[in-house]
């Protein structure tokens, strides 16, 4: 399993309010952590107000079982080139789990063919993911029929996607709103999973359940054997059938 974590540093993680959350190393550091607990050493690449994401080459994404995305700021940084091979590699098989505001990145945008525009509001309040689908494998090892994430950002309806392939986990926070938030689109060969909970001044990724979900979401988005095949090129073309 080769997995490959595409995360941003922004303003946001130097603040005091992000430290306190997270310690020194801030949310990407819990992030990667925790990734590299279950899968050994990954790939590992820190986005920044002055590249364009060219780290996530051919040569990386053809080495990448599941491609896990963080992004806030940035999103309009990274290339177009980039994001066209990130869909190219996702139809012809390799997984994508988008986190958190990863939903208006430019691969997304283009996987699901919408804008992931929502409403929003920075309060530190109450979430309560419901798991609607509660013997999928993303749930695998998670108790209860919610998750409580004690302070979030809110991202409520109405978001601006298709419908799902599979509707997995619903968001409810203490002002009313409610945002489809566990979202899996199947294209091409691949399988593109949005996990919304995860801002970066709040210790989301320190929640134990988080974890777990998230873990599970790279387990579910990884290609099959059918998909690794299909990321191959044959260079055997069968004779055609005798006519009859």
């Amino acid at each position: 399993m080769k997995v490959t974590v595409f995360t941003e540093f922004n303003p946001s993680m130097a603040t005091d309010e992000s430290i306190k959350s997270y310690g020194e190393g801030g949310m990407n550091a819990t992030l990667k952590e925790f990734i590299e607990n279950k899968y050994g050493e990954i790939k590992y690449f820190v986005h920044s107000a002055d590249d364009d994401g060219s780290a996530l080459s051919e040569e990386v994404l053809a080495d990448t079982d599941v491609l896990v995305w963080w992004g806030h700021f940035y999103h309009g940084l990274v290339s177009d080139e980039v994001a066209n091979r990130v869909v190219s590699f996702v139809n012809r098989g390799m997984g994508l789990v988008v986190l958190h505001s990863g939903h208006e990145s430019k691969p997304f945008q283009r996987l699901v063919g919408a804008t992931g525009a929502l409403s929003w509001r920075e309060m530190g309040e109450n979430e309560r993911v419901w798991l609607i689908e509660k013997a999928h494998p993303v749930f695998d090892g998670v108790e209860g029929d919610y998750i409580d994430i004690e302070h979030e950002e809110m991202y409520g309806e109405p978001f601006d996607i298709p419908a799902p392939d599979e509707l997995l986990g619903i968001s409810w926070f203490r002002g009313g709103e409610v945002m489809r938030s566990i979202c899996v689109f199947n294209r091409g060969y691949g399988k593109v999973i949005f996990f919304r909970p995860g801002h970066e001044t709040l210790p989301t990724y320190k929640n134990k359940t988080v974890q777990k979900v998230v873990l599970n979401c790279i387990d579910y988005a990884k290609p099959s054997r059918v998909r690794l095949t299909a990321r191959r090129t044959s260079k055997h073309v069968p004779n055609p059938p005798e006519k009859i």
